[in-house]
């Protein structure tokens, strides 16, 4: 499997909005697995990994639906990590 996963910071309007609500909606059309959460500073934090084209279009949905909100995007390519086995909103 091709896997890969992805580290994202949303910066903008992002909290307050359903944004973690409408990412975990997204994800159950994808298979990924990961996390999303607010972060203290007013960011979106999350962990997507899974088939290269799933996480690929995950994101890519999200940008679509969610544009209106977020400013900027930090999106760092990192190792899958062991032990994620949904996508899940974290607090």
């Amino acid at each position: 499997m091709n896997e890969i996963a992805k580290h994202i910071i949303f910066k903008g309007h992002v909290q307050g909005v359903g944004f973690r609500f409408t990412a975990h909606h997204i994800a159950r059309g994808y298979d990924v697995t990961g996390f999303v959460r607010n972060v203290s500073d007013g960011t979106v934090e999350m962990h997507a990994q899974g088939p290269k084209q799933d996480v690929e279009g995950f994101l890519g949905e999200i940008q679509e639906r969610m544009a209106g909100y977020i400013r900027q995007m930090q999106v760092e390519t990192i190792p899958p990590a062991v032990g994620y086995t949904a996508f899940e909103i974290t607090f």
